[in-house]
């Protein structure tokens, strides 16, 4: 095996969104990104109080930023950990995260969590990824 392999089993339940196994080959290299929030490089606070448009500037920071600085790329993802913050409408963001994966579907985790490090941010995601050698 020299590629990554996502893997849905039997017996687990079905979804275009997300894989529940992710096989690295070993000569991959691991890349693993912090948390994201919506921030833009000054540090300030992207979106206000609207999911989609912080889940927006989330995925940008992970997928433009975090993962090609380290020559990765969405299709390279082996795990997400999305967490939002309770009482925000997870339907608002959701298709902005999944247009951003582009048909990728690493296996993720979604927590709902009292808050944030960064005041008013309302999701942040973090990643592994594995680029092949």
């Amino acid at each position: 095996m020299n590629q990554k392999q996502l893997l849905r089993p039997e017996g687990l339940v079905r979804s275009p969104a997300f894989s529940h196994v992710a096989v690295v080959p070993p000569a991959a290299t691991t890349v693993y990104i912090g948390g994201q929030n919506a921030v833009d490089g000054e540090g300030r606070l992207v979106g206000g109080s609207d999911a989609a448009a912080q889940t927006q500037q989330v995925m940008a920071n992970l997928l433009q930023v975090a993962l090609a600085s380290a020559g990765a790329g969405v299709h390279d993802l082996v795990m997400l950990t999305i967490l939002v913050v309770d009482g925000v409408d997870i339907t608002k963001a959701y298709p902005v995260a999944a247009a951003a994966l582009a048909g990728a579907a690493p296996p993720v985790v979604v927590m709902r969590v009292a808050g944030l490090a960064v005041p008013g941010a309302l999701v942040e995601v973090s990643a592994v990824a594995a680029v092949a050698s």
